[in-house]
């Protein structure tokens, strides 16, 4: 069965504009984030996960930090449901194991814990409150595939 989307990885100068795209759809224009909340300066250091459609529109994207930190993840809302966000952290795993790290670490937000469970990330600490929702620590040992 083949999948209505691919997803690569790309650094941010590569794939700055269509990233862009989707984090403000998702995280500003949807969760109302404040833009300098979103735009932390630290994308030109990750690793990013594109998530595109058969035709080319960006469906999603992710990134993992210098320091394991897996984070910005989103799928744009009539991609959700359909294995985009899997994929999408799949490539994230795929990476930090390549790079030789023994674990990542993730804020996710309170709503999204139940998919991170599916992969075995474990929750850590206290909820906290980020861009006005509700977080919780998790992280995933990783074992060599």
């Amino acid at each position: 069965m083949t999948t209505p989307f691919t997803v690569s990885l790309v650094s941010w100068h590569d794939g700055e504009p269509l990233l862009r795209a989707i984090r403000e759809a998702v995280f500003i224009r949807e969760q109302n984030v404040p833009e300098e909340l979103e735009w932390d300066g630290k994308d030109d250091k990750c690793r990013h996960a594109l998530a595109l459609s058969t035709n080319g529109d960006a469906i999603g994207c992710g990134r993992l930090m210098p320091n394991g930190h897996i984070g910005r993840m989103a799928v744009l809302p009539q991609w959700r449901e359909q294995k985009v966000g899997t994929a999408i952290l799949e490539a994230l795993l795929d990476e930090a194991r390549s790079r030789g790290y023994k674990q990542v670490d993730i804020d996710a937000q309170t709503t999204a814990m139940a998919f991170y469970h599916k992969f075995g990330f474990v929750e850590h600490g206290k909820e906290f409150m980020d861009a006005g929702m509700p977080h919780k620590k998790m992280k995933l040992v990783l074992l060599p595939r």
